[in-house]
């Protein structure tokens, strides 16, 4: 059963920013987009690099790894382009009274 985790105030976060947190053994990285905010697994799937302190692209919703280039869907984790081959993660996200909370299992 999912654990839900508060990491951020809803509030504190604008539109194409990106938050990296550490919650037990997972690296999330935390994405404000305008439909709503999205987690995915903070390591490229190709380079280990950091996808919170990568380049975002609000609009299409998408992160490059800052790394190599690879691109991901910030909405559901999946890889893009090469030379990222497979997915992240993807967490459930959810705002409870101004705080955004996050399921891990």
């Amino acid at each position: 059963m999912a654990e839900w985790i508060r990491l951020a105030e809803a509030s504190e976060m604008k539109v194409g920013e990106a938050r990296r947190f550490v919650v037990g053994n997972q690296a999330i990285a935390l994405f404000r987009l305008a439909d709503g905010f999205f987690a995915i697994g903070d390591r490229c799937s190709h380079a280990e690099a950091s996808l919170a302190e990568s380049d975002v692209d609000p609009e299409a919703g998408e992160v490059a790894c800052h790394r190599h280039g690879a691109r991901f869907d910030i909405r559901t984790g999946k890889n893009l382009s090469l030379p990222a081959t497979r997915p992240v993660p993807r967490f459930p996200v959810r705002v409870v009274d101004g705080q955004v909370e996050v399921a891990i299992e």
